[in-house]
């Protein structure tokens, strides 16, 4: 049996840190994973609080790296011992969506998650992972596609981030946006992925880029990675003003998952520019636009679904940046804890006192 924090219903104050929770041995297109280390992303709060779906009880987390422990027969691209990064998105190679080079939109594991439960408890009962992962748990069973083997030098607290918030934030830049040497770019909402977006940016080469967060403490730091400017709500036309002249963004990039700060973003940025959309929002927060200015300001609005990445292709290309000293996943980590602390990491995550917080399991 092993560790597990898991949500018992949506809405819960306090997570269940249990020790009696076991995982599926793998089938055989299944991969065993012992985590070593998990990110607590906004995501998980946003599943915690009823914003985005799960099936409970739920094994909490999606951002995690750990080693393989065993493999199902048919497994192929990792064996046991191999250090892996956790894609809790992966996708299926076959689909429509796959086929079309788009394997971010797959949603065949996604869906299946939710009648496919990977944990029971010690009285035997059944319970599911969330994103069809449960990262905060000793040990989870996942498709052989959630996994990706990373080099044994990458820590394994950096490698967990390359599993969400690295990707969703830079690959938003340079994925989905491809953002142009010499360009101008906004970011509304500089938590962890709005600081990876900035660095996005930044590696994409942006003259200027702006970061709008009304914690003004967030904005020294936004600065550390990248951020040219800083503005609060209030100051935004002022600061739009002096680096455009008014006339607007090349790219404005949404990362609070609020249609208010969608609305935000899209007034940053000038005629003809990239509205990129990058937080998840909830179902029922709706987004209105004229069709007037829909058209006739010739904006583009487009979502940015886990940074339009394929893990397969872009883990090794972030590797690569973080050893050439152009990405800063360290900076990105505010506290190291333990498995215990986690409903305290879920608390100062509410408070937005963190940038990551990372449980690093023994």
């Amino acid at each position: 049996m092993a560790r597990a924090a898991v949500l018992r219903a949506v809405g819960d104050e306090e997570l269940e840190l249990r020790d009696d929770v076991g995982t599926v041995d793998p089938g055989p297109d299944q991969v065993k994973i012992k985590i070593k280390a998990t990110g607590v992303c906004h995501s998980d709060l946003s599943t915690i609080s009823g914003v985005l779906p799960s099936m409970p009880p739920t094994v909490m987390g999606h951002e995690g790296s750990g080693v393989v422990a065993e493999v199902g027969a048919r497994v192929a691209n990792v064996a046991p011992g191999d250090h892996v990064v956790v894609n809790w998105s992966p996708d299926c190679g076959t689909c429509p969506d796959c086929l079309r080079g788009e394997p971010y939109l797959c949603m065949t594991f996604l869906a299946q998650s939710f009648g496919d439960p990977r944990f029971t408890f010690g009285d035997g009962s059944p319970a599911f992972g969330m994103a069809g992962c449960g990262t905060w748990a000793d040990e989870m069973t996942v498709p052989w596609q959630a996994v990706i083997k990373v080099d044994e030098d990458v820590p394994f607290e950096y490698a967990a981030l390359l599993g969400c918030g690295i990707p969703t934030g830079v690959g938003a830049a340079i994925n989905t946006a491809r953002v142009r040497p010499g360009s101008k770019v906004a970011v509304v909402g500089a938590g962890g992925v709005g600081l990876s977006v900035i660095q996005g940016a930044k590696i994409a080469g942006a003259s200027a880029i702006l970061a709008i967060d009304p914690n003004e403490a967030k904005h020294p730091v936004a600065k550390q990675f990248g951020a040219t400017h800083t503005a609060t709500l209030d100051g935004l036309e002022e600061a739009k003003g002096l680096l455009t002249g008014g006339a607007g963004f090349d790219y404005a990039f949404e990362v609070v998952g609020k249609a208010a700060a969608i609305t935000t973003a899209w007034n940053a940025t000038r005629r003809g520019g990239d509205v990129i959309v990058v937080g998840a929002g909830a179902a029922d927060d709706d987004f209105t636009m004229s069709a007037f200015a829909l058209l006739f300001d010739g904006k583009n609005l487009k979502p940015s679904v886990y940074g339009g990445c394929d893990l397969k292709r872009d883990v090794p290309r972030f590797v690569d940046l973080w050893r050439a000293g152009r990405l800063d996943i360290d900076g990105l980590i505010s506290r190291r804890i333990r498995f215990e602390e986690i409903n305290d990491a879920v608390r100062a995550l509410k408070s937005g006192e963190v940038i990551r917080q990372v449980v690093l399991f023994d």
